[in-house]
């Protein structure tokens, strides 16, 4: 296993997290892309896990924390850690150690820069990006928002613990049409996908409904609402992690349809 910068040859693999083999991912557009592409002129470092092979089995991708959607100061912000982990396509490489060696790869690169400390944000579900992993590798919670978690790992004494940007306000709806608004930040793939899947859902179902788009990697627009990623429909806030798929999303909108 080798850790290397992310370079051009696999910038493609990185703006779908690896998952060269889905057709899914296909699905969320180049949001990706397009916030990559600012991004990596704003700080934004990604390192990637090669095999023995030279195939990309794991990433990481951080940053400074103030373009981030967490608050804080001089701090690196850990957007996420994968190891990709499916048997399809370049095959499952989690439980070999890439993710701790692509962690610790970023924070020796932080440290040399004579970063004060690293910040990462886990579920305290056991599920994807737990929050109990980056403890056992040192991090302490910061702060909490429902099963959010913001975890820290200090280098530096004057190192100040971060927070969470909170909401700020809910999306209003606008009267005989079902309102559906989409934050979207560009950074995930995922939450990509559930603001294309719920667009075209929108755009099939004609004039009854109304879709709007909160841009929030414009960073004003962020701290506005305190809201990163995420989907209402009609003011009400719509689980999508896992998203959800073409045929829930149209079955939530048909359903205030049926209200007006």
């Amino acid at each position: 296993m080798r850790i290397v910068d992310l370079d051009e040859a696999h910038v493609e693999e990185y703006l779908i997290c690896l998952e060269d083999w889905s057709d899914e991912i296909r699905e969320a557009g180049d949001h990706k892309r397009r916030w990559y592409e600012r991004a990596k002129n704003e700080g934004l470092r990604v390192k990637l896990a090669l095999d023995d092979e030279g195939s990309a089995g794991g990433m990481i991708q951080y940053g400074p924390i103030e373009r981030s959607f967490a608050q804080g100061n001089d701090l690196q912000f850990i957007y996420c850690i994968w190891v990709h982990g499916h048997k399809k396509g370049r095959g499952d490489h989690q439980g070999r150690g890439m993710g701790t060696a692509l962690l610790k790869a970023a924070e020796d690169d932080a440290q040399r820069r004579g970063v004060p400390g690293m910040a990462a944000w886990g579920l305290s579900l056991p599920i994807w990006m737990r929050a109990s992993w980056f403890r056992k590798h040192g991090y302490v919670k910061a702060d909490a928002m429902g099963m959010q978690i913001l975890l820290w790992k200090p280098f530096l004494g004057d190192a100040v613990a971060p927070r969470w940007i909170r909401r700020q306000k809910t999306p209003d709806r606008i009267p005989g049409r079902v309102t559906v608004t989409s934050f979207r930040n560009g950074w995930c793939p995922a939450q990509n996908l559930v603001h294309e899947r719920a667009r075209r859902v929108c755009e099939a179902l004609g004039d009854a409904v109304v879709f709007r788009t909160i841009d929030t990697s414009d960073r004003c627009r962020l701290l506005e609402w305190g809201i990163s990623d995420a989907l209402f429909i009609d003011g009400k806030e719509v689980r999508t992690g896992p998203p959800p798929s073409t045929k829930k999303l149209e079955r939530l909108v048909r359903r205030r349809i049926k209200r007006l």
